[in-house]
């Protein structure tokens, strides 16, 4: 069983509990679900294209940075020009929570993406009730069917669709019409090594109408530069900011060179 395996096998049984703690109807009363959703789409196209993200810990390099309160790194990477903001949620492997969610948007205006574990509409639900702008699905853990289920009910919700592929059979299951941004992650999650040029691979099996995102390895402006030709207009980033000291100060260094 690899990571992945693991983590969703955990994330089923962790939704379930939260599911009979907090009621549809609580997450529909939550003075952000009527909240005017930013489109992380549009502001890829019309801005620097750098996703950054907060993330604490990773299971393929332990800590990474637990120092930082949420809210600074938000507007650090708001104030450096950043598209948005990937906030993940996951506490078990990656020392997130839904209260970070929350905290960087009461700090900011920009659009939000929840990295999540997605394995129920339920998690859509509190995306929406908790401020985000954006969802995260990732192909390797559902089916074609499920995916056209939860981006169609997230468009619904006015929440833009990042679906991450690994491989060009979770490439063809993304492609669906109801998700805006196609992601290229360039690690494997079996060994977690990284290389972009999985997403240079994939890129041309990708319709001109979605937005591609690269993700993982983008730690230089020269990798995006070399991305860029094969058409990637997003770059999630993440662990080369947040390994510093000040992200917000990273990353606005990082786009001043774009």
């Amino acid at each position: 069983m690899d990571i992945l395996e693991r983590i969703t096998i955990d994330k089923i049984r962790e939704v379930a509990l939260r599911k009979s703690m907090i009621s549809i109807s609580q997450l529909e009363a939550s003075s952000l679900f009527e909240r005017e959703t930013v489109s992380l789409a549009t502001a890829i196209k019309n801005g620097s294209g750098i996703i950054a993200e907060h993330k604490r810990r990773s299971p393929s390099k332990s800590v990474i940075n637990n120092s930082l309160s949420v809210q600074d790194v938000a507007l650090g990477y708001e104030d450096a020009g950043a598209s948005g903001m990937s906030v993940l949620t996951d506490g078990k492997y990656f020392g997130g929570s839904l209260d970070d969610l929350v905290l960087a948007r009461a700090a900011t205006k920009f659009p939000l993406l929840r990295k999540e574990f997605i394995v129920n509409e339920y998690q859509i639900l509190e995306a929406k009730a908790y401020g985000a702008d954006a969802i995260l699905l990732i192909a390797a853990t559902l089916s074609r069917k499920q995916i056209e289920q939860f981006s169609t009910f997230a468009k619904e919700l006015g929440l833009d669709v990042l679906c991450e592929s690994h491989n060009e059979e979770e490439l063809h299951n993304s492609l669906t019409e109801t998700v805006d941004l196609i992601g290229i992650n360039n690690r494997n999650l079996k060994t977690f090594e990284v290389s972009i040029d999985t997403s240079k691979e994939l890129s041309k099996l990708i319709p001109e109408d979605f937005i591609k995102v690269s993700e993982s390895g983008i730690n230089s402006v020269a990798a995006i530069k070399e991305l860029q030709p094969y058409g990637f207009k997003g770059f999630l980033i993440g662990e080369n900011f947040m390994k510093t000291d000040n992200p917000g100060a990273a990353a606005q260094d990082f786009i001043k060179q774009l």
